[in-house]
């Protein structure tokens, strides 16, 4: 088993109204539970997420750890959006898929993958569903 840091910085951020929504945060979802929480408004949110690879029986790099989802073939990690008013616990909204499928191998193999992207939709809201390249590039981190 080998380790992967990925680094996520999100710019362009909708900021912490948008649409119905107030006091909106995004971070990391570890199993079910928002992690790195930021503020919406921020300049950017950079997020560092460890992932354990290891060899699939078919040679293919699988992906684990408390950050990483879905099945084998598939695996992704979320940003979950969320409103998380002074006082209050966080109220997830939305979230985006980031799959690890389109990490480039020589980042898996390195132990380290950066990716920046922009976190607002279209429509001026969070940035939402599946997230493939070319919204989000990744390369190999230092």
């Amino acid at each position: 088993m080998a380790r992967l840091t990925l680094r996520i910085t999100g710019r362009e951020l909708p900021g912490s109204s948008c649409g119905e929504y107030r006091h909106v945060h995004v971070g990391t979802q570890r199993g079910s539970e928002p992690d790195q929480l930021v503020p919406a408004d921020a300049a950017e949110a950079v997020f560092e997420i460890p992932v354990e690879t290891v060899t699939a029986p078919d040679g293919t790099a699988d992906f684990r750890g408390p950050y990483v989802q879905g099945r084998r073939g598939e695996r992704f990690v979320y940003l979950t959006w969320g409103e998380l008013p002074p006082g209050g616990s966080f109220a997830m909204f939305r979230r985006a898929k980031l799959f690890l499928a389109d990490v480039p191998e020589e980042a898996v193999t390195g132990g380290a993958a950066e990716a920046g992207l922009g976190l607002t939709d279209g429509a001026g809201m969070p940035l939402c569903a599946a997230v493939r390249p070319p919204r989000i590039v990744w390369r190999a981190g230092r």
